[in-house]
């Protein structure tokens, strides 16, 4: 009888094994994918008890038990994370072991003008914080993580450093032939090109041009200098006014020649590059071209041929 007691203890053993291990391994009970968030410091029982909250696990009891048996019941690492439907508890916890959380990323596009770039900030409801506007051109353009509930302070100082360290970069591999006497005057300058041309092929030829205009002292007559002090950077929605052009206002290179006395946007690399490292031309003008980029000339008859060119395509457009 005994004997017989004794296999029948072995059998439940093995089964409950088997469940346990089939738990552990096999299908979970998340219907969808799911996102939770660890917060930190959370232990692994803390953690178990979010999960199971959560239906992404059957027994916090289990989870703590089979957490501790595989070693990483103190590696818990906090964060937000995705879950997939019915991903096994084991997966889940080498997730945690692993810190695989949510990737959070906030971008910020070549050209954007600062007020924008705090307005993204801003918009980042996982982001904690108020920030003022930063300095115009001191953000790189790029795409940044963050973690859910960092401040958008210390975001700013990561976007703000990374600029520091792509200048410093560009400028100790700048061309001898770069109009720029400072590292100030690329960002100046690329954040002219920056707004001129939406193309990376034309970058390098747009800044020539600008170069030369330096050179010879010739006005530089971009329309985005005389929109910044009106808007900031963000789009102005109509055609610039005759009195705009005549402005005084440290900005308007229509008025005067050289630079503007600041960036209008934040510059991305390609464009500080183009601006350290421009294309030799002979070029002095360029006009929309009305496929997206820009016809160049050297002569300011060539100019105003294709300007009349540019008028007639908007002309059949219907756009004048």
């Amino acid at each position: 009888m005994f004997k017989r007691l004794g296999c029948l203890g072995v059998v439940v053993l093995v089964i409950a094994a088997f469940w346990s291990v089939s738990t552990w391994y096999g299908s979970g009970p998340l219907g969808a994918a799911t996102r939770i968030s660890i917060p930190e410091g959370a232990s692994v029982r803390s953690t178990a008890r979010i999960l199971a909250a959560n239906g992404a696990i059957r027994s916090a009891y289990g989870f703590v038990l089979f957490a501790k048996l595989q070693g990483g019941g103190a590696d818990i690492k906090s964060g937000e994370y995705r879950f997939k439907a019915h991903e096994s508890a084991a997966d889940i916890l080498a997730q945690l072991v692993d810190g695989k959380t949510v990737q959070l990323l906030v971008t910020i596009p070549e050209g954007m003008p600062s007020v924008m770039v705090r307005d993204r900030l801003m918009a980042e409801k996982q982001l904690t914080g108020d920030i003022d506007v930063p300095a115009e051109g001191s953000v790189l353009p790029e795409s940044y993580s963050f973690e859910d509930g960092e401040s958008r302070a210390a975001v700013l100082k990561r976007m703000q450093a990374a600029m520091d360290k792509t200048l410093t970069t560009l400028w100790d591999q700048r061309s001898p032939t770069t109009v720029a006497k400072t590292p100030e005057q690329a960002l100046t300058l690329a954040s002219i090109v920056e707004k001129e041309t939406a193309l990376a092929s034309e970058r390098p030829h747009v800044a020539g041009v600008y170069s030369n205009r330096l050179r010879l002292g010739m006005r530089l007559q971009a329309d985005p200098t005389v929109i910044y002090p009106i808007t900031k950077g963000r789009p102005l929605g109509r055609r610039i006014r005759q009195s705009e052009l005549a402005a005084d206002n440290g900005y308007n290179t229509y008025l005067k020649p050289g630079l503007p006395k600041g960036p209008i946007a934040n510059p991305g690399k390609a464009a500080i590059a183009a601006v350290l490292n421009p294309e030799e031309t002979r070029d002095l003008y360029f006009v929309a071209n009305g496929q997206g980029g820009h016809v160049f000339s050297e002569t300011l008859e060539g100019q105003n041929a294709n300007v009349q060119k540019w008028f007639a395509l908007r002309r059949a457009r219907g756009e004048m």
